[in-house]
């Protein structure tokens, strides 16, 4: 009678409940995504070694020891002659053998701090065993970084960082792969899903819309918010201040004038690198403090942290929180504080930070005036001692307003939910750049000596 009454669905869910009927109507994707959380269904449908990338970045204990001993090295802590090769290849083996401790220390981190589920529940040897998978993966990654930079172009890091942003813009827009959804079957690659709806779909208008707004699988919309992020960065690449410099032995005429440039990027992507290593850093710390210790309240103060499904913890108070990207455009009415906080945050840390390695890495431009002097070069219209005065009025300028704009752009694309993170593609562009740059001033090197001369400051 009750089926005859109010329905098959309605009987369907009285008699087997919510779930079941959920489960029944929305797809079982629909229910696993409902149930375990978004993080649970990406690692699902994307594969456990997507799902460890996306998370944890496995080549990032390798770039800290990298900075660490840039940094070392530029305070004078470490005084490393770079010109010896016995020095050169000591400080190399350090720099490899503090990536191998970080590792190491980073997975313990990651197993303690409850990442893969609570210790207790995952056994001592379980644990041991993703220790040492982890570790394993960060051995692979650094003599693979070894092997490209003897023999390849470049670093090896920043090529695996490249390559991987890459990857992941590729599949988002051309993957064949169909996955079930609420509404019916649907392609992964956003312009494969686009071109498939408007020939499937009867309603073009509602075909487009889903198509370029569809939520948790990449759309239209995100795949032209990653070409125009793309777009913005290359241009900002072109802008610089070129300085006229000379040899100080040649009187007279232009004939030896080459050009120094100053860009706008100055220190390239290291304050984002830099800041990006220290934030997640930050993160886990705050996480594993407040698994064990939150009922104190300098742990709550650094960070709070919720279950988001799936085995994730999302942070919901304290700076951990403020200092996390906002979840979309809507916490500009939901929490206007949220994101202004974060907005300052990048734009000062990026700024701050792109000074603090000019300083350090040899940029200065008391550095630079030195350089000048051993290669005997001077700024045209200027004697030799005022090249540092000269250099003083747009290096720092370029490094503080370049790492401000690097900030800027992170924040930009993040809001305007480009694919990947905003720290990822632009660190995806600006090695594509230096590649490129790397390549001309090659090919420049094969023209001729004064090709060479060129080059030099290219």
């Amino acid at each position: 009678y009750q089926r005859r009454v109010h329905g098959k669905q309605w009987y369907q869910r009285r008699v087997h409940g919510k779930q079941w009927y959920q489960r029944r109507v929305h797809g079982k994707q629909w229910y696993q995504r409902r149930v375990h959380g978004k993080q649970w269904y990406q690692r699902r449908v994307h594969g456990k070694q997507w799902y460890q990338r996306r998370v944890h970045g496995g080549i990032s204990p390798i770039v800290n020891a990298g900075l660490v001993m840039q940094l070392l090295t530029g305070l004078k802590i470490l005084n490393v002659n770079h010109q010896d090769p016995r020095e050169h290849q000591l400080f190399e083996v350090a720099q490899k053998v503090g990536g191998i401790v970080m590792t190491i220390g980073s997975a313990t981190l990651y197993v303690m701090s409850g990442m893969y589920g609570s210790v207790g529940d995952l056994g001592v040897g379980n644990a041991i065993l993703i220790i040492t998978q982890l570790f394993v993966a960060g051995m692979i990654v650094l003599l693979l970084d070894e092997l490209l930079n003897k023999y390849g172009m470049g670093s090896g890091i920043s090529l695996f960082i490249a390559t991987n942003i890459c990857e992941g813009i590729v599949w988002s827009a051309l993957s064949p792969r169909t996955i079930e959804t609420g509404t019916g079957a649907q392609y992964q690659g956003a312009i494969i899903n686009l071109f498939a709806m408007l020939l499937t779909r009867s309603d073009k208008i509602v075909a487009l819309k889903e198509a370029f707004y569809r939520p948790f699988l990449p759309n239209i919309t995100n795949l032209m918010a990653t070409i125009l992020v793309f777009a913005v960065v290359v241009y900002f690449q072109g802008f610089r201040v070129d300085l006229p410099v000379k040899y100080a032995r040649m009187r007279g005429g232009t004939g030896g004038s080459i050009h120094y440039p100053i860009k706008m990027f100055y220190t390239s992507n290291m304050p984002i690198i830099i800041q990006s290593a220290m934030l997640s850093n930050l993160m886990m710390i705050s996480r594993g403090l407040w698994t064990s210790l939150r009922g104190n309240i300098l742990i709550s103060m650094l960070g709070q942290w919720a279950p988001a499904g799936g085995g994730r913890f999302v942070p919901v108070g304290g700076i951990a929180y403020y200092l996390s990207p906002p979840r979309g455009l809507g916490e500009f009415i939901s929490d206007p504080i949220h994101v202004l906080v974060y907005v300052v945050f990048m734009l000062a840390s990026c700024s701050f930070l792109s000074a603090v390695w000019l300083e350090v890495s040899g940029s200065s431009p008391r550095d630079v005036a030195k350089r000048f002097k051993e290669q005997g070069l001077v700024i045209q219209g200027h004697r030799e001692q005022d090249s540092i005065k000269v250099l003083k009025r747009y290096i720092p300028i370029a490094a503080a307003f370049g790492g401000m704009a690097i900030g800027g752009l992170t924040v930009f694309a993040d809001f305007l939910g480009a694919i990947g993170s905003g720290t990822g593609l632009l660190l995806a562009v600006n090695i594509i750049f230096q590649m490129y740059e790397q390549t001309m001033k090659e090919m420049q090197a094969d023209a001729g000596p004064g090709a060479i001369l060129k080059s030099a400051f290219f």
